[in-house]
């Protein structure tokens, strides 16, 4: 008979003010202080047990044991998620939905998200060489706009770039926010749905015709278990769940441009087209730098994990950012190290920025692919066909905002491109 343990726990009526507080470090202090991978405390008035590591990634990916149904509080799903989206979904019924977001994620498309990533970096590079100055995070969001629309299909005329952009972001940057910055995050979120719902409407009036393989077509003709259309609202959020995390990429796009005003030593050899260093360098940055702190889910029904408890229906919060820093896992976690992924094998469980676990069959993103794509181009593009200036300026980040971002947003000066020097 496995031996029952008492799980450490948090002192105190509930945490949640700590949460906002302490960031993506808020899991990782108190798993250190407790010197336990598991402990349990009090969020949002909710007991809650938080895990951390390679082992406890392995436990709350499996699907036997974990649901994500009921898992997101409302809050987030007003704002990040959306209601009744594919993170929410278990069983059959989130296979059928998560497959209908792999079938975009083949070579080709792939491909083109890279294509559609140099082609509109180098559109807004030409404009970046007559401004004084550009703030690379602000860049990133409208190039990635772009992207997100050319590749799903979603039409996007010049005069609504901004505003577009401005919803799709608001909605990742206020997911941690409370008052007017939830707010705004709320309202962006209601009027891209509504965006949404009036292009699957159009779609299936026949009044507008996306390409047959686009996510809008695709997603507008889909139809659940049962056979039946998706209701429009639903098609919205899933559409909003492609465009969101491809612009949620600036964040990425800015540290990966900070990392290499940071360790400009590894600029020559990044130069050098070796596609194992750049590969290296990008998963060095998605580990290192923060992006999601944790992801949550839902016991199903009670168990015991190595001693300890579980209970039905408890809320879980799986450590994104302290995973990717474990001292068991990674050697020099604080230290910015692409090397480390010369060796690394490979584990789902591990490291996970956007979340862990099997792609076709679990909730790991289903974009990491492709962020994987942007980034790179990205890189091979700073490095090779951009020269430019770094003012001075404050290029720290918190680790209590969520997201986090440098301060400055990474400006840059006198850009001039590879072709015009």
């Amino acid at each position: 008979m496995e031996e029952h343990k008492s799980m450490p726990k948090d002192k105190g009526l509930d945490h949640t003010l700590s949460v906002l507080r302490e960031g993506y470090e808020f899991i990782l202090n108190r798993s250190n202080k407790y010197e336990s991978n598991v402990f349990e405390t009090k969020v949002l008035g909710e007991k809650t047990i938080c895990l951390t590591g390679k082992e406890a990634a392995k436990l709350f990916y499996d699907n036997d044991k974990f649901k994500r149904s009921g898992a997101a509080p409302k809050h987030v799903q007003k704002t990040l998620f959306g209601e009744n989206g594919v993170q929410a979904l278990d069983g059959e019924e989130h296979h059928h939905r998560k497959a209908m977001f792999m079938s975009l994620m083949t070579s080709d498309a792939l491909n083109e998200i890279a294509e559609l990533t140099k082609k509109h970096l180098e559109s807004f590079a030409a404009q970046w060489e007559t401004k004084e100055k550009i703030v690379v995070y602000d860049e990133a969001k409208k190039i990635l706009t772009h992207v997100a629309c050319e590749w799903t299909g979603v039409p996007l005329e010049d005069e609504e770039v901004d505003e577009r952009t401005n919803q799709l972001a608001d909605m990742f940057e206020s997911a941690a926010s409370i008052g007017p910055e939830y707010w705004k995050g709320q309202k962006s979120r209601t009027a891209g749905e509504e965006w949404m719902e009036d292009l699957v409407q159009k779609v299936r009036d026949g009044e507008i015709n996306p390409p047959s393989h686009r996510a809008l077509y695709q997603f507008s003709v889909h139809r659940d278990l049962e056979g039946e259309l998706l209701d429009k609202q639903v098609v919205a959020v899933e559409l909003l769940n492609l465009l969101r995390p491809i612009v949620a990429i600036s964040v990425y796009m800015s540290f990966t441009v900070l990392a290499l005003i940071e360790h400009s030593d590894q600029v020559p050899s990044l130069q050098s087209g070796n596609e194992q260093e750049k590969q290296s360098f990008i998963q060095e940055v998605r580990r290192y730098y923060p992006f999601f702190p944790f992801a949550g889910a839902r016991v199903k029904e009670d168990f015991t994990w190595e001693g300890y408890e579980f209970e039905e229906e408890t809320l879980t919060l799986l450590d994104l950012y302290g995973t990717n820093h474990h001292p068991d896992l990674w050697e020099d976690p604080k230290k910015f190290n692409p090397a480390r992924f010369e060796s690394w094998q490979g584990s789902p469980f591990d490291f996970i920025p956007q979340g862990g676990g099997e792609f076709d069959f679990g909730h790991r993103c289903a974009g990491e692919w492709l962020t994987l794509d942007v980034l790179k181009e990205t890189l091979s593009y700073f490095v090779n066909e951009l020269t430019y200036e770094v003012p001075e300026q404050d290029l720290t980040y918190s680790m209590s905002e969520m997201p986090s971002l440098p301060k400055s947003g990474v400006q840059l000066t006198n850009i001039v491109r590879q072709k015009n020097r």
